[in-house]
């Protein structure tokens, strides 16, 4: 089958983002930025470093400390190391990907060191070696398309045969805006509560349908495979 899957990392095959975010959420109130958890996701969800950065001197008109990535990312990855686990089922969803023939690669909004410490510690590296892509390599972050096209690129393939799977609302318009179908995805467990308001939203972005578990991803993506 000449399709690939482009997965979003955090939240789709890594349940990171639940420890992504409230550690976000620390960093941000040493800056006094308090959001609640709906808020936190709704506006940080798939976003790059940069795009964070830039939201912090926004709110406070005041350049950003330099040391702010690496405090986050040293919290970030000592948690990552006792507590981070793989989504469920996706183990499961990649063989039979494998067993179809249907290639995949990820294309995140997370740095290349934070996707690489994610994918050592749930044992996927060695699967996405040479097909992990991250905002580092683009010079716009999601809402905008370059992420998804340059992994299409990089694996040799046209927008028309990739399909998404995502679970931000600026990775959903990020991918329809490459011109590739896109399914959105809340069975991350920083969704737990605002599972329903979030399939909406991502309904609302442009996702063909939504899903809570990973096991009838390809009927989803494909119809059948």
């Amino acid at each position: 089958m000449n399709k690939t899957v482009i997965f979003d990392f955090d939240g789709v095959l890594a349940n990171s983002e639940i420890i992504a975010l409230a550690e976000l959420r620390t960093s941000l109130e040493k800056y006094g930025i308090v959001i609640d958890w709906d808020t936190l996701v709704e506006t940080f969800l798939g976003s790059s470093i940069r795009q964070i950065i830039a939201f912090v001197e926004d709110r406070t008109g005041q350049p950003i400390d330099p040391d702010f990535q690496k405090e986050w990312y040293e919290r970030l990855f000592e948690r990552y190391a006792h507590e981070l686990q793989p989504v469920a089922g996706s183990r499961e969803m990649l063989d039979r990907l494998d067993a179809a023939g249907i290639s995949y690669c990820i294309a995140s909004g997370g740095s290349y060191k934070r996707l690489g410490v994610a994918l050592d510690c749930i044992g996927f590296a060695d699967r996405f070696e040479g097909r992990a892509f991250s905002a580092d390599s683009v010079e716009n972050g999601k809402p905008a398309p370059d992420v998804f096209l340059y992994a299409a690129e990089k694996l040799g393939k046209g927008a028309g045969n990739c399909v998404v799977l995502e679970d931000s609302i600026a990775g959903v318009i990020a991918a329809g805006r490459a011109d590739m179908r896109v399914v959105g995805f809340v069975g991350g467990g920083h969704l737990e509560g605002i599972r329903p308001l979030h399939a909406e939203r991502l309904l609302a972005a442009g996702a063909a349908t939504v899903l809570d578990d990973l096991a009838s991803f390809e009927v989803a993506a494909f119809g059948a495979v």
